[in-house]
């Protein structure tokens, strides 16, 4: 019974191990996707970074252009001790549409004949129209300028009758 139990608990032990060691990747095979900032805003910078694309490719989404991915030269890097030009890993920048609708992004890389989809790689946030007032197409209407209008006549037209009434009971 005993060596059963044993038995049992190696097993689970060398089946834990196997489950949590990082999965092997062949270095020609793009491997990780990382985009920072992961919050972003319309117009905004975003860097891509892609590991395991030695030659360097291409990354889209519908939030931004077609970007190309240049490899980052370096010493060895992630390649270890087997040499090599480069670190396998390549990056870029890419501009942010200034209208990109707010939400998630997913980034599709194209790299060394493979393709490779981050789901939800980056947010885009709203920004705020700061400083351009009335310009804007998304302000005032005319109709909210009419009610507003309206309102201020109202209030100077009651603060004229107060007042005129205070005047009124002074005189008594």
């Amino acid at each position: 019974m005993r060596n059963t139990r044993a038995l049992a608990v190696a097993g689970a032990a060398v089946a834990a191990l196997g489950l949590s060691a990082p999965a092997a990747v062949a270095w020609d095979t793009p491997s990780n996707i990382t985009a920072l900032p992961s919050v972003i805003a319309p117009g905004g910078q975003l860097t891509i970074t892609v590991d395991g694309c030695r030659g360097g490719g291409t990354a889209t989404s519908n939030a931004f252009s077609p970007t190309r991915l240049s490899p980052v030269s370096g010493g060895k890097g992630n390649e270890g001790d087997r040499g090599g030009a480069g670190n396998g890993t390549a990056r870029g920048t890419a501009t942010i549409n200034s209208n990109a609708r707010p939400g998630s992004y997913d980034i599709t890389v194209d790299c060394n004949g493979r393709r490779m989809t981050k789901p939800q790689a980056f947010t885009v946030i709203g920004g705020v129209r700061g400083g351009i007032g009335g310009s804007s197409t998304t302000g005032a209407t005319p109709a909210d300028m009419a009610i507003g209008g309206g309102l201020v006549a109202a209030a100077v037209v009651g603060g004229g009758v107060f007042w005129m009434r205070r005047r009124a009971e002074r005189r008594i």
